[in-house]
């Protein structure tokens, strides 16, 4: 399973949407958008607007930190 999260340092509903992965046993890869302004681009690209926290699980789109649709792709 591939999961990506694009995320700010500072955003709390990031925090929460790692965590919740965490605590599941699901590892993500985290791209910090304030630091690293391609994934920040590319985060827009995918999901047309600057929101974080981004997750994608095997292609599908998430944005915000939203259980139901996370459980539904894990």
């Amino acid at each position: 399973m591939d999961i990506k999260i694009y995320s700010t340092p500072t955003c709390p509903y990031c925090q929460m949407a790692k965590q919740y992965l965490s605590a599941k046993g699901h590892a993500y890869t985290e791209y910090d958008v304030a630091k690293d302004q391609a994934k920040a681009d590319e985060m827009v690209k995918l999901s047309k607007q600057m929101a974080v926290p981004v997750i994608v699980i095997d292609g599908h789109l998430i944005v915000g930190f939203d259980k139901n649709k996370i459980d539904q792709y894990v």
